[in-house]
């Protein structure tokens, strides 16, 4: 394989450039911009590692057509999906920034993808994970606190592992989140959650040695330092496997099962994207098709003309 260094540093300079456009005048959130990059890089690497690298105001629809026939075998049609809208970004960046004219990806279309519903859990499978924890320990302890954070206000993993001391206020019934993009929220938080969080704090946290820089940080690892997004998809893939749910389960789940026992129980929906912080009611509208699912198991199971009778 040829390495064209000036081609490699023609492609690393936009790509900078896109991430400080990305941070700077859009304000998105650093997992966000990363995700952006990490799409923009698969086109990247298929070029340079099929000797095909070119300046990126060279690249043309039959480079991106070649590496989208490329991929398509090997990953999902959703994944094909997000790298379209990413490389369609990043080439409209260069259309605004006038490096070049026109867009290789202008006739490429995006998949037309059905809306896959979420996977929820009932409150009988989220009771049987809590029951997988040791409540005697510490670490225990602060794990029973975290499900009932991610289940009682249905936070994103990244805004858990991110939320502060100085985001709690308990008296008015609120914690301040930061969500994408960095923007601020106030979700109401319930008392028993309350509860659970006041006592990790006062009869756990308090004991640990905290490091400097995570001092107002509310959940903290074994070291006292703030706990990463994957401690958290491996303590609940752990509690999963102990607990024999055959459902995919991750840190979101709990964030899907909230907003749909809310809905389930008469909750607004307006309300609950206040709650989730999404920005457009369409992405939360995903959960009244979930909320049907249910009224139709409800009828299939409660209805008398539905009976094995009939």
């Amino acid at each position: 394989m040829k390495v064209n260094h000036g081609q490699e540093q023609n492609w690393n300079q936009h790509i900078r450039l896109y991430k400080n456009y990305l941070k700077l005048e859009r304000g998105l959130a650093e997992n966000t911009i990363v995700s952006y990059e990490l799409d923009i890089l698969k086109f990247y690497y298929y070029l340079r590692n099929n000797d095909l690298l070119i300046a990126v105001d060279q690249v043309g629809e039959e480079e991106v057509q070649h590496f989208l026939y490329a991929v398509s075998s090997v990953i999902a049609a959703n994944t094909q999906s997000r790298i379209i809208s990413g490389l369609k970004g990043f080439f409209n960046f260069l259309i605004l920034e006038k490096y070049i004219e026109k867009s290789p990806m202008e006739l490429i279309e995006i998949p037309k993808l059905g809306r896959s519903l979420p996977e929820v859990l009932s409150l009988e499978e989220i009771d049987l994970l809590v029951h997988q924890i040791d409540h005697g320990t510490a670490e225990g302890y602060r794990n029973r606190v975290i499900i009932e954070t991610l289940y009682g206000c249905g936070l994103r993993v990244t805004e858990l592992v991110s939320l502060r001391l100085s985001d709690l206020f308990f008296d008015e019934g609120f914690v301040r989140v930061i969500g994408k993009g960095s923007k601020h929220r106030f979700v109401p938080i319930g008392r028993e959650t309350i509860g659970f969080i006041n006592r990790y704090i006062g009869e756990i946290r308090v004991h640990q040695v905290v490091k400097k820089e995570s001092s107002d940080i509310v959940f903290l690892n074994r070291r006292g330092g703030q706990l990463s997004r994957a401690m958290i998809f491996t303590l609940i893939k752990r509690l999963v496997l102990q607990a024999a749910i055959r459902k995919n389960v991750s840190p979101h789940t709990f964030r899907h099962s909230f907003a749909t026992h809310l809905l389930e129980n008469g909750a607004d929906i307006r309300a609950i994207q206040l709650m989730l912080g999404h920005e457009s009611i369409t992405t939360t509208e995903i959960y009244t098709h979930v909320n049907r699912a249910h009224l139709r198991k409800v009828l299939s199971e409660c209805h008398p003309r539905n009976t094995p009778e009939f």
